[in-house]
């Protein structure tokens, strides 16, 4: 894929960004080399900050590295940290996970410390092979229709798929957003 393609999968999960709109914090968990991390600063523009997180610090000097020559004026905070273990995360106002949650057997716990981080109303982007049969490249992944249970379970509401294409791995790949509640109508916010 492309950085076209990669921006495509994202745009309809990222709200337009205004010339004066204010500042957003978002995330791209496992982002390995920073194919997305590159869209969604393609996406967000300026005024946002941007948290990568992958276990490979490899991974993440040589996305450094491309994000200074592309987005020179995002602000990107690079962690070193595994999606397996507890996430310590800043209020995000989105968050980005493509291609990882595959690697997860137990989803539950990371989805758990992921929904914790975003703000209320903040979106969930998954980007998965449509699929639930793995191999030992994909060991776990989930088709859209699984995510949509999934995605319920750990606590998300207005699951919607942004984008479906054909791969050459595993079929098809396919982008979904997810949305916290927006604190007003969430009872585990209630004062």
């Amino acid at each position: 894929m492309e950085h076209a393609d990669h921006v495509a999968l994202l745009r309809a999960g990222v709200p337009e960004r205004r010339p004066n709109a204010p500042f957003v914090r978002w995330a791209d968990l496992g982002s390995g080399t920073g194919a997305f991390t590159l869209a969604l600063a393609d996406l967000l523009g300026a005024n946002a900050e941007i948290v990568s997180l992958d276990r490979d610090r490899r991974a993440l000097q040589n996305q450094r590295q491309a994000m200074t020559v592309r987005f020179p004026e995002t602000p990107v905070s690079y962690i070193v940290a595994d999606l397996a273990q507890p996430l310590d995360l800043p209020p995000l106002d989105g968050i980005v996970m493509a291609n990882s949650l595959h690697f997860l057997h137990d989803k539950q716990s990371t989805l758990g410390y992921i929904h914790v981080a975003l703000r209320p109303g903040g979106r969930f982007i998954l980007v998965e092979y449509d699929t639930d049969q793995g191999n030992r490249w994909v060991p776990y992944p989930l088709s859209y229709q699984t995510w949509e249970h999934i995605a319920v379970g750990a606590g998300f509401v207005d699951t919607r798929l942004l984008m479906r294409r054909p791969s050459r791995f595993l079929g098809a790949i396919y982008s979904a957003c997810s949305f916290t509640l927006d604190g007003i109508h969430d009872p585990r916010r209630a004062a």
